[in-house]
């Protein structure tokens, strides 16, 4: 195993090692100290969890590939929150929590997530532009394959709005989110491609070794990373509780929010680094798929988790439905944006400032009056893409088809870098891809 990878994993491992201790003798901290040493563990682990899952790219192709990688990049997330929701099927002080964690992943996924990584791709064309004397781009452009992502995302969306309608998430509701997560997964297998994915990073120096050492590589760090996850879990969602009573600060915007930042972390960077490589267009297919995950697999699974640990089903208070309003009026908002596959700087820009907003609305009407803009400003994007509505319906449901190369010799030629940025200034113009 190359040196370089090797130091990479032992600093994660470093960092993990006091939680590990913790849970191995059992000993405790005071909240604050316990939140810190167990979201430090998630965090590394998240780290192993990221570079194995793309590492794992370069065994299984195309689209199943960024479908599996978005999932296992989301599973820190998954233990924090199935954990709430199976202790609040035997304590109710729990039930609110159950879904925070969710409804705060899901914005920040998208209202930070997607932003980030449309502006960083923009930035990177442009200085690109500038050296090449040719015309700056506007808008970051999607990949053909990312219509089906959108239209599942689509389907997910409205079928939230059930969620605020129904005032619980019933475990029927569940199962059915869950099939479709299931459905999603095999079309994105249909759909898996040939083309020759590109490394970054740690997930490279892994990709660059023998294909058994790499195999073994990959199994263990998933295996390793897994483990962490789930011994820190636990612990860390009960630390969350117990430092906002210590710290006086409300404990639901601590699960809301920091477990969130903690466990997405890892998936910002890596996005972020796709993009700051000019590959802005597989950056945001991988978040996309992220937000497909946690609509489906993710919220499918909480009223299970909660029947699980002895509820019956998963009731939402007042608070709860009032996020999952806003979050789901966010979520139509974000594919009505993007149905064109194209994602222009300003709505990028619009998005990231509502998300901003919402830290300020701290109660009902306010939450509802955000939701209402946020709708609004989706029917406008609706009108406005009007076209592309149906066939993104439909993409789901679509058999793939091949696709044929129609880029000149000249184009097919350049390096992957400019090949792969995927931006463009003319609303007509075809993307490429190596």
């Amino acid at each position: 195993m190359p040196a370089a990878i090797l130091r990479r994993i032992a600093f994660c491992l470093l960092i993990a090692a006091p939680a590990v201790v913790l849970r191995i003798t059992g000993s405790e901290l005071a909240p604050v100290l316990e939140l810190l040493t167990f979201g430090a563990a998630i965090v590394a682990a998240a780290f192993l969890l990221a570079w194995a899952a793309e590492a794992a790219q370069k065994d299984i192709s195309g689209a199943l590939a960024i479908a599996l990688l978005a999932l296992i990049a989301v599973l820190p997330e998954y233990a924090v929150d199935l954990y709430y929701a199976f202790r609040s099927g035997s304590d109710p002080d729990y039930l609110h929590f159950a879904a925070a964690n969710m409804t705060g992943s899901n914005r920040l996924l998208l209202g930070f997530g997607w932003p980030l990584v449309v502006i960083i791709a923009l930035l990177v064309a442009r200085r690109f532009a500038k050296r090449t004397k040719s015309p700056i781009q506007t808008s970051l452009r999607l990949d053909s394959g990312s219509r089906m992502d959108i239209g599942f995302l689509v389907i997910l969306g409205v079928l939230a709005f059930a969620i605020p309608l129904l005032g619980s998430i019933p475990i029927w509701f569940g199962i059915g989110l869950v099939l479709i997560f299931a459905a999603y997964l095999w079309r994105a297998g249909q759909a898996a491609g040939d083309d020759e994915e590109e490394f970054l990073g740690a997930a490279a120096l892994i990709v660059a070794m023998p294909t058994k050492a790499r195999r073994a590589t990959v199994i263990t760090m998933f295996v390793v990373s897994a483990t962490i996850i789930l011994a820190s879990a636990e612990p860390f969602a009960e630390a969350l509780v117990d430092s906002g009573s210590a710290l006086g600060i409300d404990s639901y915007f601590l699960v809301q929010w920091l477990a969130p930042l903690a466990s997405e972390a890892p998936e910002f960077i890596i996005a972020a680094m796709f993009a700051l490589r000019g590959m802005g267009g597989a950056a945001i297919g991988t978040l996309i798929a992220s937000k497909v995950n946690q609509w489906s697999l993710l919220v499918g699974s909480l009223p299970i988790a909660h029947l699980a640990g002895g509820g019956t089903w998963l009731p939402l208070d007042g608070r709860q439905i009032e996020e999952f309003t806003l979050t789901a009026t966010q979520t139509i908002l974000g594919v009505a944006i993007i149905l064109a596959l194209r994602f222009h700087w300003a709505p990028a820009l619009g998005l990231a400032a509502l998300f901003g907003l919402q830290f300020f609305v701290t109660d009902t009407s306010g939450r509802y009056i955000l939701s209402a803009i946020q709708a609004v400003l989706a029917i406008i994007f609706l009108i406005l893409h009007r076209s592309e509505i149906l066939p993104t319906l439909a993409a789901p449901f679509r058999r793939p088809q091949v696709e044929t190369e129609d880029t000149e010799p000249a184009e097919a030629t350049e390096p992957r870098h400019e090949s792969t940025v995927g931006l463009s200034s003319d609303p007509n113009a075809a993307g490429t891809r190596a």
